[in-house]
């Protein structure tokens, strides 16, 4: 047993902590939680807890659905909303087969196996992540969706529902230890803001995931509700997961140049060049929704075309230059990233299509220094600039064909994933609208 978990065993006898989550994510995104006894957390440390893997989404099958799940301990943290009496921890888990090898279903397990090679070529890749999302008063339901308030970007609402409800929020995840950089309300009735400090990869989409826990279980104690849908209003802004992303050499942010312009390096040039080269076949995993393309293709600042710029929030990437004199905060924004994607996947992919830009010193197109959206189809033709997917359907074909997700994904989640996506394009299609039955409907 290593220190880690020796020290998380003593922590739990010292706190009588009495219940202790094991979390995992399925393939879809979906936080998975099994509860266990203090007394069986040795156990879970050198053994595993077994579970039946067919009943987890794009886990196994059934004839192969003995599965563990082991604690790493590294992510142990209590969980501050169960209160001070009967005190419960968590800890996100390792999916492993029967034979105590890793699963190749398991969304974190990609990830790891992703952050793995690019380690092998010397970078550590860190990411800051910025989750949006809708507050909404409740009783909520399908035909009732009531932002908490009117209030826009930036807006300071005295006595708001907003101001309160993220002072909390931030104040529970700091207490679980994860550092948040700003928050603030976003552009929409409602919609705000919370980013997080720059973290490893595999600890990104760990706190993504804890983030999006926290701000359901703030909103419902609150009586309101948070939701993470990329586009659930047609006339507000859709909700983004901007995600900046930098690679570490030794002590040493590999992005940034002094002599380059924007202080960005070749390597960063790189990086991006691999970003845009395969955006679209990555489509489907960094926006794996059919109402994803609404945000995307339904204005206020959301990427639609495959680009890059500086100061130019309609490019695909940006290359931020807030703090020109601070090397550690060279960085790059991808902006096509919503709040409803599998994290681990999506961190998976982007990071393999960065780094295979820097493999084979892919060359970087000019940078669009217009808004994309205000260009002629005829213009962004003549800039070379490509179309993202205009749909989930146009996004897995793409994806279907491309070597690159299948590997960054393995063929399990990836297979699992293009099923999953086709189901889901399947029932949108099938589905009758109000706006089909008000074009026909004839009122005498």
């Amino acid at each position: 047993m290593d220190p880690i978990q020796e020290k998380v065993l003593r922590e739990v006898a010292a706190r009588d902590i009495r219940f202790i989550r094991l979390w995992f994510t399925d393939v879809a995104g979906v936080l998975k939680s099994v509860a266990i006894d203090p007394g069986e957390l040795e156990d879970a440390f050198t053994e595993g807890i077994g579970f039946d893997g067919s009943a987890i989404e794009g886990m196994t099958r059934v004839h192969e659905s003995d599965m563990l799940l082991r604690p790493d301990a590294s992510t142990f943290q209590m969980l501050p909303w169960r209160g001070e009496e009967d005190p419960v921890a968590r800890m996100f888990c390792d999916v492993l087969t029967p034979d105590g090898q890793a699963s190749r279903s398991d969304p974190r397990g990609v990830l790891e196996r992703v952050v793995e090679r690019a380690q092998e070529r010397g970078f550590t890749v860190m990411v800051h992540p910025e989750i949006e999302f809708y507050l909404l008063q409740q009783p909520i339901s399908v035909d009732n969706l009531k932002p908490v308030d009117s209030a826009g970007y930036f807006d300071h609402v005295a006595r708001g529902h907003s101001n309160d409800f993220r002072r909390r929020a931030v104040r529970m995840l700091e207490d679980m230890g994860i550092a948040v950089e700003f928050s603030h309300h976003e552009g929409g009735p409602g919609q705000n803001e919370i980013d997080l400090r720059a973290v490893d990869a595999v600890s990104a989409a760990d706190n993504i995931m804890t983030a999006r826990t926290v701000i359901e279980e703030v909103a419902l104690r609150e009586n309101l509700a948070a939701l993470f849908m990329p586009k659930p209003f047609i006339d507000h802004p859709g909700s983004g997961m901007h995600t900046h992303l930098s690679l570490l050499e030794g002590e040493e942010n590999a992005f940034y140049d002094p002599s380059g312009e924007y202080q960005l390096s070749r390597t960063g040039r790189h990086f991006i060049a691999g970003l845009l080269e395969h955006a679209c076949e990555i489509a489907a995993v960094t926006n794996q929704h059919v109402n994803s393309y609404k945000r995307l293709w339904g204005g206020g600042e959301a990427p639609s075309y495959v680009c890059w710029g500086h100061n130019n929030r309609s490019a695909l990437v940006r290359v931020p230059l807030y703090k020109p004199e601070k090397r550690t905060a060279a960085r790059i924004e991808y902006r096509a990233l919503d709040p409803a994607a599998n994290p681990y996947l999506a961190l998976a992919v982007l990071i393999t299509a960065g780094l295979d830009g820097i493999e084979r010193r892919l060359e970087l197109v000019p940078e669009a220094e217009d808004n994309v959206w205000d260009l002629t189809d005829r213009e962004r033709q003549v800039m070379g600039i490509e179309a993202l997917p205009t749909s989930l359907a146009s996004a897995v074909r793409l994806m279907r064909e491309s070597d690159l997700v299948a590997g960054a994904l393995g063929e399990e989640v990836f297979d699992y994933v293009v099923r999953n996506k086709e189901k889901e394009w399947r029932e949108y299609r099938q589905q009758v609208t109000p706006q089909e039955i008000r074009q026909f409907l004839k009122v005498y």
